[in-house]
């Protein structure tokens, strides 16, 4: 078990909404984890297709995100997924870890358990060596082993500027657990229940940034999953509070991985919304035409990941906000 401590949360984010700086964690052995893919219905087998040839092709689809991401001025800290880990999903940390402009990272319960090996203490070390500042850790782990996950950016989508974070509740996102993160960031929480369609019966979404995305000025929502209206109006109605301009995505989008963009910001601090390149492809003129009064677009190719991992860009990207020695 980690140090665990009680964060402040006036200090928290420092009201950032968006980082230039990036951890992402360069695959060994990926491959499709058959105990994600148990509510993962975002995850599809490729017939013919070895675990080695889909480690080389993730590896080139994940090398060339991140020389996008670094050609437009974004820093990128790579760490390598550690030998014989047998960690396939190591390509998305933000599923286990957050790191926050007050010096705190936050730990998270993870679902599958061979998920669970993906936390490295080593990683803060790497931090600190690249200059990051890290005061504090808050250890959610532990109550994995009672079945409360709370699957960090996964689950919970920041608005970090006016402390709220949304969450559609899941196997992935469990209410008292989510109240718990609650109740020590002092976020204000807007949870719903969020649906697709998978073979005819309506299933929970696994993860909240697969169908929704929050920027500074703007919301990236698939709103048609929430099929409670109540619930759906909250949504929005707090996202219209925050004076974010909504952009909705249709459930076909949202299955491109449409939902599960970031915005970051550059050197130059300019806004970029990152998403993959099957993301893009599925927008149409008007909502590109949207996105780019107040962003500029990066998208790569990540058609692997995607098909096997069941998460796109999002989901590879874990934002650096601790402060800088």
């Amino acid at each position: 078990m980690y140090e665990y401590a009680i964060i402040a949360r006036e200090h928290l984010d420092m009201a950032k909404q968006n980082t230039s700086h990036l951890l992402m964690i360069r695959p060994i052995a990926f491959e499709m984890n058959a105990e994600t893919a148990l509510d993962n219905h975002y995850q599809q087998e490729v017939d013919g297709l070895s675990d080695a040839k889909a480690q080389t092709q993730a590896l080139e689809e994940f090398d060339n995100f991140v020389i996008k991401l670094r050609q437009v001025g974004v820093n990128v800290i790579v760490v390598e997924d550690t030998p014989n880990s047998k960690t396939p999903d190591s390509i998305f940390p933000n599923n286990w870890i957050s790191m926050h402009g007050n010096g705190t990272v936050v730990l998270y319960p993870m679902f599958a358990p061979n998920r669970r090996k993906e936390r490295r203490m080593d990683v803060l070390d790497i931090l600190k060596d690249n200059g990051f500042r890290v005061d504090a850790i808050l250890d959610l782990s532990p109550a994995e082993n009672d079945g409360r996950i709370l699957e960090g950016t996964g689950s919970l989508v920041l608005d970090h500027e006016n402390s709220v974070a949304y969450a559609c509740l899941s196997h992935r996102t469990n209410v008292d657990e989510l109240a718990n993160w609650a109740k020590l960031t002092d976020y204000k929480t807007v949870s719903f229940h969020a649906l697709q369609d998978v073979e005819g019966e309506l299933l929970p979404i696994y993860h909240t940034n697969v169908m929704m995305s929050v920027g500074q000025e703007i919301a990236i929502v698939c709103a048609d999953c929430i099929k409670d209206e109540t619930e759906r109006n909250l949504v929005i109605d707090s996202l219209k509070e925050a004076g974010k301009e909504i952009v909705l995505i249709s459930e076909d989008q949202k299955s491109s991985f449409a939902g599960n963009m970031l915005q970051v910001v550059n050197d130059k601090d300019e806004h970029i919304l990152v998403m993959s390149t099957q993301a893009f492809e599925s927008l149409s003129t008007e909502q590109i035409e949207t996105i780019e009064k107040t962003n500029r677009i990066l998208h790569s190719s990540l058609e692997t990941i995607e098909t096997l991992g069941g998460g796109s860009a999002r989901c590879m990207m874990a934002e650096v906000f601790l402060p800088e020695f």
